[in-house]
């Protein structure tokens, strides 16, 4: 299996592309699966002429999972959580050595953008772009969730397949696009995949310590100097849209594109446009 052994965990992966093609990985969120990214739109990258590397995340996925390991979801205490956002981005600097890449471009979705604004802040030299994803900066006043999002965030995980499936369509009412909603088959589908996979609530709980515990990245954004994206939903309920302004206003040069339709999700009708803003990020990273 395409796994690697890094900083203490392992890290399962998958690689895509012409290995001699531009790196650029993708990190997803909150105890997402890297069969989140949709399949179009991997390969679309890959047609563009990148390597696509996608992981999961440690807790989720087929990556290494701290079972036991009991932690407050709300601590921001970091002494007193298992893990931190660098910790999680220090897993991902020991897959890039193992598949002998020196520097990446980066995007993560969600949490998956907390993790890479923090890989690029730790190690610059290791980042040829970076796209922030329906993320935000950590601070405490910008990206808060709505009531409702909270709810459907922390609902006591469903005990059975079917409950899943159930929950799955549930939570993408809520902060899924509104104008756009994904086919509810396409939700179960999708859900029923990840299940089978690898289904694992409980890692929930300590990535959402890592996220709390992290603090306000707002201040060492501001020096930043890698070439930068920040994409944003404006129907976003789970991470407002006022985080993803805050992260463009906080990195030099950032460039932010806000779409109109879309909330805490992908919609595949903006799955072009979302990667054509990469692509250009990119080139501007290259050129």
């Amino acid at each position: 299996m395409p796994v690697v052994a890094t900083n203490g965990i392992h890290l399962f992966y998958d690689d895509h592309g012409d290995p001699g093609a531009a790196p650029l990985l993708l990190v997803m969120g909150l105890t997402a699966q890297l069969t989140a990214w949709p399949t179009p739109f991997v390969e679309d990258l890959v047609g563009r002429g990148f390597r696509v590397v996608l992981v999961d995340n440690r807790d989720s996925g087929l990556s290494t999972h701290l079972d036991g390991v009991t932690v407050n979801p709300f601590e921001v205490d970091p002494a007193r959580v298992p893990y931190l956002l660098s910790d999680m981005a220090e897993d991902l600097i020991g897959l890039l050595d193992r598949l002998a890449i020196e520097r990446a471009h980066l995007v993560g979705a969600s949490m998956g953008g907390m993790i890479a604004q923090t890989l690029a802040l730790d190690h610059p030299e290791r980042v040829r772009s970076l796209c922030s994803i329906m993320s935000s900066t950590g601070a405490s006043d910008v990206g808060l969730p709505t009531a409702e999002a909270v709810m459907a965030l922390l609902a006591p995980p469903p005990s059975d397949r079917d409950g899943a499936l159930t929950r799955s369509l549930e939570v993408a009412a809520v902060i899924g696009s509104r104008t756009h909603p994904p086919e509810p088959e396409e939700v179960r589908r999708r859900a029923g995949l990840a299940y089978d996979r690898a289904h694992y609530p409980e890692g929930a709980a300590r990535q959402l310590a890592a996220m709390m515990a992290s603090g306000d990245r707002t201040q060492r954004l501001r020096r930043l100097e890698v070439p930068t994206l920040v994409i944003h939903g404006l129907q976003d309920t789970l991470i407002q849209p006022d985080g993803g302004r805050a992260t463009a206003a906080a990195v030099p040069g950032a460039q932010l594109l806000e779409l109109a339709d879309m909330g805490h999700d992908l919609p595949a009708h903006l799955w072009t446009r979302i990667v054509d803003a990469i692509e250009a990020n990119a080139r501007r990273a290259e050129g």
